[in-house]
Order: structure tokens, then sequence, then C-alpha cells
């Protein structure tokens, strides 16, 4: 049966702390609460107080289709040819929105690499074009980096403060004024912001390297798609600054748009630049014919010639006008066949729409320029080793060789045109007999003349349809929202702060106490006892108050809490006599210190105060530890059992009050205690002892350091075995276990010493709950009416159960 009980503690001894010891033990420590989330919401305030306000901008764009819509400009002068409609990818333009190069191109417009910010209490603040000076870098370089301070002294004089771990440079400058400083030369200006407030304010400013910048601000700004199902772009930005989000995104699209419109009008630049080149080339040519008539007709005398030669004129005139056609295509051809050749233009795009009727060669140009702009784009965001590049570069020199082939092509067949128009009119020529060599002359310079005014108007019109066509170059994105956003920060987030400020109030002395649970190894109260020992619980006492330095605390009447306790004890301890033979109750512990010598003089005065008979023994010989306190006698129970003293009257201390307790003081320490006490003279005490009292208290020696105890018990009716909380070590329960286990010591119970308030609400009306079924007594009753409530809670819990 005790096998079977002591395995059922040891069960109940693994469950642990369940939900209500911890209630109860946080409660117990609210202070450390309240005073941990209070600190720990004065750093979250403090924390909130210091940190930069940060705020969300978004914009919002649409990515124009292909085709560029049915009203766009493009689609309204597409007749006039010449347009390059380019496909726009959406995905392909998130990336460009996310490029290093436009993100630098904002940086560098908005002059993001200088900032400048003030302290206002606990938060730094940024005066992004707020600022009450500004400092004008004169030929900065873009990879410096260094801070300095600004104070404004006065409304015409600022002080510029330059501290570096080599240089420490201070100097009041007048606005305005050119200056050099270790950091260059610089000028100070003060703007429409400045307010004499300002005054003695600091202001720190901040130079960082334009690349380090933009890689700031790159990761900063978030483009997505605005929808699976659409084809708008969602741009976003935090920063602690609205004015500068707000910048940062409009200008993005800005430099997007404008990079977007370079590279559609770079055909067209090109375009123009072949057309001004031959039009200063032909308009000389021109000027020389038009001379060349002049001065022919001047010198010759000649009038108008427009009647000779009649039909035979006539018929010539049509061999001339296919044969003008025909070496207007070859003048053409050879035109472009020169600009193919010059080393000059191998990089650039061939120019079209020129004129040349051979559709298959215009064709081919097309397709020349298509791939150049794409390698062009691509080689932007890549490098020459690319592979999709090599490809691309060894494809537009195939395709150039071919157009160089074509064009000799085309010029073979012109030629051999051009020479049977040209027989074809010396036939007629030789018909005209009647026609002066002078008029013969006069039309050879006025077809070349023709021919060149023919070819300076078909380019002026292609320049006109040029520049027409990059005038209304559309850009490809279109702004659904600017920069918006709520002017509410989105951080720091100060209820979560807050939230979490207070979790970590909780946690940290949570952690602190279950850290300290987990180190401390002694008894911390009831619960222990209760888990892992079987032995009878005859009661616990609180622990007294420090300021009472009296052994016997227990009075007649006395309503304070330990006094509540002993009389509790008295009533167990009642019921643990099986009848009134049982009289010697001897005290004992695992180690020194649990308070034996205190629970043995009260439990003694106590049991007086019920109109009992009671004597107390000193029976630890060795440190005499009740005698020193209670005044020792010269005389005591060492001289009994050596046989110095045979009347017992001689060694008993009588009581001195009308209650009280006669004792037995150890007298002098004897060298060989264990001997005494094993002699035939103790048992004649006890025997004689009993058959003048009640009861007799013995207070002995701890039961694990020597063998005194172990050998008193042959004469102890009921051994208490006294622990005390926070002493004694929990891991030495099991030992204590084995002792009642294996009926080391008769009748063995167990008092819990030293209990501490937060445990128990004692004071009048001491809570108190029992075990192992000993009931109540009229004390107890008492006491449970009146207990706190967590008491009165445990005892109805216990008794329901």
């Amino acid at each position: 049966m005790k096998e079977q009980e002591y395995s059922n503690i040891e069960e109940d001894s693994q469950e642990g702390l369940n939900l209500r010891d911890i209630l109860e033990l946080v409660i117990s420590q609210w202070k450390w609460f309240v005073l941990s989330i209070i600190v720990c919401l004065l750093l979250a305030v403090l924390y909130i107080k210091s940190t930069p306000k940060v705020y969300t901008r978004t914009a919002t764009v649409l990515i124009k289709d292909e085709k560029g819509g049915a009203n766009s400009a493009a689609s309204t002068f597409g007749d006039l040819g010449g347009f390059n409609l380019m496909k726009n990818s959406v995905d392909n333009e998130i990336l460009v929105f996310q490029s290093f190069r436009l993100m630098r191109d904002v940086v560098r417009r908005l002059q993001l690499d200088v900032s400048y910010t003030t302290s206002m209490g606990l938060r730094t603040v940024n005066l992004y074009k707020t600022s009450p000076v500004i400092v004008d870098f004169i030929k900065s370089n873009e990879n410096s980096s260094f801070t300095f301070e600004l104070t404004p002294v006065s409304e015409k004089q600022v002080l510029i403060s330059i501290s570096d771990d080599d240089i420490s440079w201070n100097k009041t400058l007048n606005y305005n004024d050119t200056i050099s400083t270790p950091i260059g030369l610089i000028s100070l200006k003060k703007t429409d912001f400045f307010e004499r407030g300002d005054i003695g304010k600091v202001i720190t400013v901040k130079k960082r390297p334009v690349k380090k910048v933009t890689e700031i601000y790159k990761s900063m700004v978030n483009v997505s798609l605005s929808g699976k199902q659409t084809s708008s772009i969602t741009i976003t930005i935090d920063d602690n600054s609205i004015k500068r989000a707000e910048d940062v995104l409009n200008t993005l699209i800005t430099v997007y748009n404008e990079d977007a419109k370079a590279d559609k009008n770079q055909v067209g630049i090109n375009t123009r630049h072949f057309i001004e080149e031959r039009l200063a080339i032909i308009g000389k040519d021109l000027g020389d014919v038009d001379t060349q008539i002049e001065s022919y007709k001047k010198d010759n005398e000649l009038a108008d010639i427009t009647t000779q030669a009649g039909l035979y004129v006539a018929n010539r005139s049509e061999y001339t006008h296919e044969g003008i056609s025909i070496e207007n295509q070859i003048s053409l051809a050879k035109y472009v066949q020169e600009y193919l050749k010059d080393p000059a233009h191998a990089s650039d795009l061939i120019p079209v729409n020129t004129g040349i009727e051979d559709q298959g060669l215009s064709n081919e140009i097309a397709g020349y320029n298509d791939l150049f702009l794409k390698r062009d784009k691509l080689l932007a965001n890549s490098s020459m080793n690319n592979p999709v590049v090599a490809d691309m570069n060894n494809s537009l020199v195939a395709m150039r060789k071919s157009i160089m082939r074509s064009i000799d092509n085309l010029l073979v067949s012109l030629d051999i045109q051009l020479k049977n128009l040209k027989n074809q009119e010396n036939i007629a020529r030789r018909q005209i007999t009647s026609v002066p060599s002078q008029e013969k002359h006069v039309m050879t310079i006025a077809r070349q003349q023709k021919i060149k005014e023919e070819l300076y108007l078909y380019l002026l019109n292609k320049k006109e349809e040029n520049d027409l066509n990059m005038a209304i170059t559309e850009s490809n994105a279109r702004i659904i929202d600017a920069a918006y956003g709520s002017d509410y920060p989105v951080a720091p987030k100060v209820s979560l702060i807050l939230l979490v400020a207070v979790i970590l109030g909780c946690a940290i002395p949570t952690g602190v106490i279950a850290l300290k649970l987990m180190l401390d190894t002694t008894v911390r109260g009831r619960k222990d006892i209760e888990d892992n020992l079987s032995i009878p619980f005859l009661g616990e006492v609180p622990e007294r108050e420090r300021r009472n330095d009296e052994e016997i605390v227990v009075k007649e009447g006395g309503r304070d809490s330990v006094s509540e306790a002993f009389r509790i004890l008295r009533t167990n301890l009642e019921f643990m006599r099986k009848d009134d033979s049982m009289k010697v109750v001897m005290l004992t512990s695992a180690n020194p210190g649990s308070g034996k010598t205190f629970i043995s003089s009260n439990l003694a005065m106590t049991l007086a105060l019920s109109s009992k008979k009671v004597i107390l023994i000193d029976l630890d010989l060795r440190k005499r530890s009740l005698s020193k306190r209670l005044k020792s006698a010269p005389v005591g129970i060492s001289n009994y059992l050596s046989g110095k003293i045979s009347d017992v009257d001689e060694i008993i201390v009588k009581k001195q009050d009308k209650v009280g307790i006669d004792m037995i003081h150890v007298g002098p320490m004897p060298p060989n205690p264990a001997e005494l006490l094993m002699g035939n003279r103790l048992d004649e005490l006890i025997q004689e002892l009993k058959e003048r009292y009640d009861y007799i208290i013995i207070d002995n020696v701890p039961s694990m350091m020597v063998a005194d105890a172990a050998i008193v018990n042959r004469l102890a009716d009921i051994v208490i075995y006294v622990i005390r909380e926070g002493v004694m070590d929990r891991r030495q329960l099991p030992d204590i276990e084995k002792l009642y286990r294996e009926h080391k010591f008769n009748n063995m119970c167990v008092i819990l010493n030293g209990t501490k308030a937060r445990r128990a609400g004692y004071g009048y009306g001491y809570g108190y709950g029992y075990g192992y079924g000993y009931g109540y007594g009229v004390e107890e009753e008492d006491d449970y009416k009146k207990s706190s409530f967590w008491d009165f809670f445990k005892q109805k819990r216990k008794k329901h159960k």
C-alpha cells in the first residue's frame, strides 16, 4: 500500500507546475511585472520619439499598347511613313523603371546626394527643400563623402564646423561668399525658409557618393504590376520626407519618358543628319549648274529656243525623262553605297526612305535598322560579351554585306536600262540635224540642273517628314496617378511597438522567475512536500517577523499567524497519537538551520497552553542550540547520563510562569555523546518523565549529519521531521522518503518551517489546509472561515475532492 502511494506521489511530482500555480506565482510577483512593463513602455516611447517617421508614397502609370491607340498622334500621321512603332512589354518596362541608370539621373536632378537634417527633440528631422541654409558645392566630385555642421549665428553670417579624424575646421562666413574649405570650394546661401528662430539651430549637412545614394534609392523603390489583367505599373517608396518621396517618384517617371522618347528618335536623328549632309552637297551642285547655264547663254547670246526639232525633240524628251529618273535612282543608290562604304558610318543606322524605288532593298535596310536598335537597347543593360549581343553583331555584319550586294545589283540593272535609253536618245539626237550645237549644250546643262533640283526638293520633303515624325513621338507611359499617399506615417508603428513593449515587459520577469525557479533546487512550499513525499504532513509554520528575536513567540491568547500555525500543529499532533501513552515527540531534520529548536520550543509552549504538562529536552549534546537560546543551566542531561547526578529533579528547570514548560538543558558538553545516548540511563529518564508529563518534547540533532537521532528513535513515540523552505534541497526529499518507507523513525511526520506569506494568507484568520485525513480542530474551523479568498478557494476545492 505504501509502495503504491509513493508511486502516485512520484507521478504527481512529474506533472510540474500547473496553470494555477503559474498564475499564483505571477500574482505574487506582480510588482516586478508592473515595473518591467513600465520600463519597457518608457523605452518604447523613447524609441518612438527618437525614430524618424516614415511615409509611403505611390504613383501609378499606364504602359501604352503596341499600336499607340487609335487616337494617338502616330496613327494620325501614319500615312507619312517612316514611323517605327516599338513593341512594349510591361515586364521589360518594370526592369527599365528599376534600372540603375534612371535612378542615377533622378539622384543627380534632385541632388539627393546632399542631405540636410536637424534635431527636433529626440527625433532627427530631414530638411529636404526646407533648409534655411543650403550649400553650393563648386566643382564637387560625385564620389566624395563627408559630413559637417552649419549654425546660423545671425541673419548675415553662418558658422561652418568641419570635424574629422584628421582635421577640425571652424569658421564664420557671410552668406553668398565663396570660400575654400578642407572639403573643397563651397558657397553658402540663405533660402526663403530662413526665419529668426533658425539662428543657433545646428544643421547637419551630409554629402555621400552618387553611386551609393543611387543604390539606396534603387532599393527603396518598389515597382510592380497593378493587376494581372492590366498593363499599369504601381511604383511605391517609403521615406521620412513626404516631399522627397513624391519628387523621387515623379522625377523617375519623367526620366523614364524622356529616355523612351530619345530611344525612339534615334533613327530619326541619324536620318536627319544624312539628309542635311546631302542637301548641302546638292545645293552647291545646283548652284554651279545654274551658273554654267547663265554664263553659256551670255557668252553665246542665245535666245529662247523652244520650237526647234519638232517631233524629234518630243521623242527625245520622252527618252530624256526616263533617263533622268534612272539617273536619279543611280545617284541615290550611289549615295547610299558611299554611305555604307564610309568607315565613319560603320556603327550608324542606314538612312531609310531615301527615294530608292527598289522595295526589296528598302525592306533590307528597315530590317537592318530594327535589329541595330534592338542590339543597342540590349547592350545598354549588358556588355559586348553577351552571347545574344555577339550573335546580333554577326547578323548585322551579314545584313550590311547583303545590302551592299543588293545596291551593286541595282546599279548594274540601272546602268543597263540607262544604256538602252542612251542608245534611243542618240538615235533621236542624230535625227535633229537642224538643232544648233549651242542648244545641245544648253539642254545638257539644263538636264543636270533638273536632276539636281528634283533631288534637292525630294530631300527637303523627306527632311520635313522626318522632323514631323520626331516631333510627335509619344512616351511609353501615361501617368494615371502622380505620387500620392496618406500623411499618416507607416513607421514607427506605435500600437505594435507598445504591444511588443508590454509583451516584453511580461516576458522579462517571467523569464527571470522561470530561470530562478529552474536554478532554485530548494523546497519552495508545501506542494514540493506533497508531490515528493508520502509522509504524513503535520502542518506548516510561517516565517516569523525579523524584528521578533524571542525564541518562544507563542503567547497565551495570541492571534498572530505563527501562534495560529502552532495551534493547528497541536491539533494535528493529537490526531497522530493513537493513545495517551504516546508522549515522547522527537524533532529532527536533514541538515542544520531547519528550525528544530524554534519548532520544539514553541510546540511545547502551545501544548502547555492547552493545560498539558510538557517538558522540553535538549538532546543536541554537540551544539546545545536550545540550551544556549533559553539561558542554559549549569547542570543538565549530560550530567545525568554520565552518572554524576542520580536525581532527575536536579536537572529539570521548572517553569517560572503560571503557564510554561519545564526544561532539561544539555549541561556540560560531553566528549562521547553517542555512547551516552545509547546507555540505559536515557531509557530510565524517559520512563520516569512519562509518569510525570503529558508530553516530552525532544530537540535532537540532524538525522543525516550524526547518528544521535537514530539512537534516540528507540524512545520516541512520534518523530517530527522538520523541513525548512528555501534551505533544504529538494533532491534530498527522496532520502527522507526512504527513511519513512524503511521505518527508520517511529510514526514519522513532516513539518514545513519558514513558509513565505506569498504562498498562504497569514494573519488573523490564518488559512491552512490539511492532508491525509486529519480533519479540522476548533481553531482550524475558525481559521478556515476567516481565511483569504485564495485559501478559502483551495479549502473548498480540497473538501469537494
